[in-house]
């Protein structure tokens, strides 16, 4: 009887969809889709009822996918489990979470294209009583040599309950074109400090957001105009492209177990506005190395600070390695943005086009007078 009262608490657990939910870092509850609906709310692949996926409530044309199905000549592969939804036009899943108000979170999920070059996804959070907590994600540029990209999505939470939302905002011929979405995941954001030993926030990319452990081609974090919340703590990506967050476990990674790949060019900008001290010298030191991921080629990292500039070269093998740089400058002004970007990029050797880039780490700024790094 024990045994049966368990059972029956973890079921109703599984299939409420109703209430909120309170999750520690990872994954959602049903975040990547495993329990589904029942054989009489799915027409097809098409779910039927608004809230057959547990957890989750849909609107308008949602498939329910299992991996290794076949749309046409391609072969849907899911990365995490066994199962995806995929969201035809103007198709909506959104899930209620228990959060701290005023915290910081970010959100993480995987996705493919399947139809259309241009595919985009619209992520949401309400209430959101400043209206910036939303923004359309293209995918028209997939980063990732399996079809699959991860994105992440920074938002301060505007109440103790929120609702997170993917929108597909498509409107395409076949009503049933739109992206895979899988594997959807939260991290609280804990605000790093600066220290006496480095006057820039978050420069060893130690603070971000959440990583799925199963996927191995990081997690793409949108430029700033698409999200007013950086994911990435302290830093703004200064750009018109994503920045790709990686990490050691499938990555090299010059220190510590997160680093940034510039996979865009000088599309690809990442920037920090830190307090300085006119007229005073400082000194920005940083690694530049590849991630082995079959980078291969001529890599190069720009980075400015004040007036001053500096081009640092890589010749990538594509197998791991970094070497060092520094740009000393002296303060112009009270605050000075520090930037980084890559004017040399390539794609990876691995004959599935994917771009790729340097990256960069252990970034410090210092001032000379507290440091020998003169």
């Amino acid at each position: 009887m024990k045994k049966a009262t368990t059972l029956l608490l973890v079921l109703l657990s599984v299939i409420c969809y109703t209430t909120a939910s309170s999750v520690p870092d990872g994954l959602l509850p049903n975040g990547n889709f495993e329990y589904g609906p029942k054989p009489w709310q799915l027409k097809g692949t098409v779910v039927t009822s608004k809230t057959a996926i547990p957890n989750w409530e849909i609107s308008g044309y949602v498939e329910y996918i299992k991996s290794g199905q076949t749309q046409g000549d391609m072969l849907l592969v899911v990365p995490e489990g066994a199962f995806a939804v995929r969201l035809g036009n103007e198709a909506l899943i959104k899930q209620k979470v228990n959060v701290t108000k005023d915290r910081f979170y970010s959100i993480t999920f995987s996705a493919a294209r399947t139809c259309a070059q241009e595919e985009k996804l619209k992520v949401s959070i309400s209430p959101n009583s400043k209206g910036d907590d939303n923004g359309v994600l293209p995918m028209q540029t997939m980063y990732s040599n399996s079809g699959w990209d991860s994105y992440a999505w920074g938002f301060q939470a505007d109440a103790e309950e929120v609702t997170i939302s993917i929108h597909n905002p498509g409107v395409e011929e076949d009503p049933a074109c739109g992206p895979l979405i899988d594997s959807v995941a939260l991290k609280v954001l804990r605000l790093p400090k600066r220290t006496g030993d480095n006057l820039l926030k978050n420069g060893d990319f130690e603070y971000g957001p959440y990583i799925m452990p199963k996927t191995s081609w990081g997690v793409l974090i949108p430029p700033h105009i698409e999200d007013n919340h950086s994911p990435l703590l302290g830093w703004i990506v200064e750009s018109l492209k994503a920045v790709k967050y990686v990490d050691s476990q499938h990555f090299f990674v010059p220190t510590g177990k997160r680093a940034v790949e510039l996979v865009a060019g000088k599309e690809s900008a990442l920037a920090q506005v830190v307090r300085t001290n006119p007229g005073r010298v400082y000194v920005l030191s940083f690694a530049v190395g590849d991630a082995k991921n079959s980078c291969k080629g001529q890599l190069a990292v720009e980075a400015y600070a004040g007036k001053e500039s500096t081009k640092v070269f890589y010749t990538s093998k594509g197998t791991g390695g970094f070497g060092r740089a520094k740009l000393r400058f002296r303060a112009i002004s009270t605050h000075t943005r520090v930037m980084f970007l890559s004017s040399i990029y390539t794609m990876t050797s691995d004959n599935t086009g994917s771009l790729c880039g340097p990256v960069i780490d252990d970034v410090k700024l210092v001032s000379v007078r507290s440091r020998k790094l003169a």
